[in-house]
């Protein structure tokens, strides 16, 4: 069964902003979600970021996390966010969307 795929409408202009080689990796990464939700790893509690119910996948050697959720009764995959780990920013910049939502 293929999930579909819904973006944050800021996770969708991060995305956009991505070089092109980087964007590939990434819409690559999304597209193996679509087919295995459970393939990225869960997040928990994370610098007081209460990010439990989100999970993580890696894209271009792991210097990009793209942050989402299952959705399972609707058979749908929200990415919240797309960035770099640096600072902790990706997780953060989910944090605040989570509360802005």
């Amino acid at each position: 069964m293929t999930y579909k795929v819904l973006f944050h409408p800021d996770a969708a202009k991060e995305i956009a902003r991505l070089d092109n080689r980087v964007k590939l990796l990434v819409l690559k990464q999304i597209k193996k979600l679509s087919l295995t939700p459970g393939l990225g790893s869960e997040l928990g509690n994370r610098q007081g970021l209460n990010l439990s119910r989100y999970r993580k996948l890696y894209a271009d050697k792991k210097k990009i996390r793209i942050v989402y959720k299952i959705v399972d009764v609707k058979f749908l995959i929200q990415i919240i966010a797309v960035g770099k780990r640096e600072g902790m920013e990706v997780y953060q910049k989910t944090a605040t969307r989570l509360q802005n939502s």
